[in-house]
């Protein structure tokens, strides 16, 4: 309807305006909730074209609409702003064009160029923990609404599967898992853990026994003791511990934390972790079959998870794999000139003309850090799939920096692409116990809280009944489906740019800004669907303001979906369906549908309730959230 008062704005504008104009100027805007209208044609830029003030503009515009076009109903000028009121008719016409798209609110497939986007990229000295349910489930989404949106979407991730962080894990498991009566060390199938549960033991193990070592060290150097510690070692805590003479307790904290960090650096079991990382860069045969075999109990773990978040990938991509060409790049970029070599052998990048720092891309010892792996990765994606338009990136904001060094570097590499990678920054989860530490031990596990919430969707739906004639399988069915429903959408429904606070109780309750609300809403209109039978088609019958305003809220879905999709945020999604759903309630409440006198108005009420569910269903799936057909 906006375009067609636009054009017809556009075709009379001499005798509106008194001069043609620009259909850019032609802007409409939603009417205010305090307002009556169905749209809102801004008046400002047009005024100054017609010499007169946007009252009587307004009046003129909106006169012609309604008596000589009659494509509204109604107006009203309130300052530069014209509201304008549909005929019913419209409404009518609108919902059957939805009613007739069973895809409706979504871009032809391939309609839009390719788009790759990376979510979850675990390490694996560690299993899954809350913070990525928030990654997995953003990613995922915003997959799935790019796809919606017309995009060719590539959903991988990259697996971090090597470094020292699971060289201390192997070190630890080496050294220190016990042996059985058969003479084995614990593994997934003599202990029934999950393999990622098993490596993440032993990734606290080594830090456990990495803070010990430290503070031994720092307990001999207070006494003294240096034997067996390097000059520059010995020579920078007599440094320190003179820097402690004088300074406030804020000062000498932060020096006792150097100390420490010193100490840390000094320790027997970081070195042989070290150690374990060159060996592994060079193929050692003995240290390579260490960390294939950790690394496959992992795996395993992971695909176990990840079948229980409902998430997937197209494509892997493997950190051990993609180091050696960002070493390829590193050497290149020195040939270049791009990087610098210091007198150690590392090997940095000078960013400080761009307001930056220098970056360390290779350590000494010839080994890489992660700028290195994600350099290679991101050029080894491209030549993959030459046809992407970008990437998305979906990691944490503590990695803001991370990123915004990476682009810059691959921008001087001479790679154009690097201005169509973009970061998916967002907020951490906490939860009321405080922040969550992966090296002490102390994460939410994802798949404890996965478990959490489906046991809690359980006790939920059992208490409430309902559940008469369902099969034991029905039945575990729909308590995974309403407690991941929860889950996900209590993720989700917050922008991921803030921070959050997650409260795993309230992410299932049936009332209030829910996954499970929107679900029961579902399931409501389908038991009301089944009861009602055959939908009878139906002519011209009128429409009250609430079925008005729920036709509204369906028609904006297509543009719904747009702003999701360029701005990269679900929650846009989520807070779009419990709006539907609240107005859908309110309606629903009013009205007894399969009781209506009127046929016409029965037929019409079901038809429009039908394609609540349509989009409930369709807006929850970008969201990867399965709606129930009964709760």
């Amino acid at each position: 309807m906006e375009n067609t008062i636009k054009h017809a704005i556009l075709d009379n504008a001499t005798a509106l305006l008194g001069t043609t104009v620009d259909a850019s100027m032609i802007q409409f805007q939603k009417t205010r909730k305090d307002f009556a209208g169905d749209t809102t044609l801004v008046l400002f830029p047009l005024v100054k074209l017609a010499g007169t003030s946007p009252q009587q503009l307004g009046e003129r515009i909106g006169t012609f609409l309604k008596d000589e076009q009659q494509l509204v109903t109604d107006f009203s000028v309130i300052g530069g702003f014209l509201n304008l009121v549909y005929p019913t008719s419209h409404w009518l016409d609108t919902l059957r064009s939805i009613d007739g798209d069973t895809r409706f609110g979504m871009q032809p497939a391939g309609s839009k160029p390719a788009i790759m986007v990376e979510y979850s990229s675990p390490n694996t000295n560690k299993p899954l923990h809350l913070g990525h349910l928030r990654n997995n489930f953003l990613g995922y989404s915003v997959a799935e609404i790019l796809k919606a949106y017309g995009h060719d979407v590539v959903k991988t991730q990259i697996i971090n599967d090597r470094g020292i962080h699971i060289c201390k894990s192997m070190l630890a498991w080496r050294d220190f898992s016990p042996l059985n009566e058969k003479g084995e060390r614990e593994t997934p199938a003599n202990t029934g853990m999950k393999g990622d549960k098993l490596v993440g033991k032993y990734y606290v193990e080594f830090d456990k026994r990495f803070n010990a070592e430290a503070k031994t060290i720092m307990e001999r150097w207070a006494n003294g003791d240096f034997e067996g510690f390097d000059k520059t070692t010995i020579d920078k805590y007599v440094e320190f511990s003179a820097a402690l003479e004088g300074k406030d307790e804020k000062a000498q904290a932060g020096i006792q934390d150097k100390i420490k960090e010193l100490a840390k650096n000094a320790t027997n079991i970081l070195r042989e972790a070290k150690d374990l990382l060159v060996r592994w860069e060079g193929r050692d045969p003995e240290v390579y079959l260490l960390w294939t075999t950790m690394n496959g109990w992992v795996y395993e773990g992971f695909n176990e998870t990840y079948a229980k978040m409902g998430v997937d990938f197209d494509r892997l991509y493997y950190e051990s794999e993609t180091f050696i060409l960002g070493k390829d790049l590193v050497n290149e970029g020195l040939e270049k000139g791009v990087f610098y070599r210091k007198d150690d052998g590392s090997v940095w990048i000078d960013l400080t003309g761009d307001k930056l720092d220098h970056k360390l891309l290779l350590r000494s010892d010839g080994t890489s850090v992660y700028m290195t792996q994600d350099l290679g990765t991101a050029v080894d994606r491209f030549n993959d799939y030459p046809n992407l338009s970008g990437i998305i990136y979906t990691v944490g904001n503590e990695q803001d920096y991370h990123f915004k060094v990476l682009f810059l570097i691959l921008k001087k590499l001479g790679y154009s692409w690097a201005d169509a990678c973009f970061h998916l920054s967002y907020g951490m989860v906490d939860l009321p116990s405080g922040k969550m530490k992966s090296r002490e031990g102390t994460v939410v596990d994802a798949d404890d809280l996965m478990d959490e919430v489906i046991e809690s969707a359980r006790e939920m739906t059992s208490e409430r009944g309902h559940l008469e004639g369902m099969t034991e399988e029905e039945k575990e069915t729909l308590f995974r489906t309403i407690g991941m429903g929860g889950l996900k959408y209590f993720l989700l429904k917050v922008d991921p740019k803030k921070r959050m606070l997650f409260d795993p109780a309230e992410s299932i309750e049936l009332n209030g800004h829910t996954g499970p609300f929107i679900q029961y809403a579902h399931a409501r209109i389908q038991s009301l669907l089944t009861k009602a039978g055959t939908i009878e088609a139906y002519d011209n019958t009128e429409l009250e303001q609430s079925e008005i305003e729920i036709v509204k809220q369906l028609a904006d879905y297509p543009k719904v979906i747009e702003e999701a999709a360029l701005s990269y945020s679900p929650a846009v999604i989520a807070n779009y369906t419990y709006e539907l759903v609240k107005l859908y309630n309110q309606f629903y409440q009013s009205v007894n549908i399969n009781q209506e006198a009127d046929a016409a108005k029965r037929a019409m009420r079901l038809t429009l309730s039908r394609n609540v569910a349509k989009v409930i269903a369709s807006s929850m799936g970008c969201l990867g959230i399965t709606v129930p057909d009964r709760m």
